[in-house]
């Protein structure tokens, strides 16, 4: 519940502030998420680089999917 108080204060103190401020802050919250997210990215390609590296990937269709899931 902690955190939930704290966006909403939060919240709170951005409405608090002009319209022009407001628009800031979306503006840069937005491009931090951009930002996040690109960085999320590199590092699952990083990991599926290393995993093909050291062998850890299969090939094969849909079907040879499918029969290896239902082997599980």
């Amino acid at each position: 519940m902690k955190t939930s108080t704290q966006v909403n204060d939060i919240l709170q103190a951005i409405s608090d502030l002009a319209f022009e401020d407001q628009s800031f802050i979306a503006e840069i919250l937005a491009k931090r998420m951009i930002e996040l997210r690109r960085s999320q990215i590199a590092s699952r390609a990083k990991e599926a680089e290393e995993n093909y590296r050291l062998g850890n990937v299969h090939t094969g269709t849909v079907e040879d999917l499918m029969m290896a899931s239902s082997d599980d």
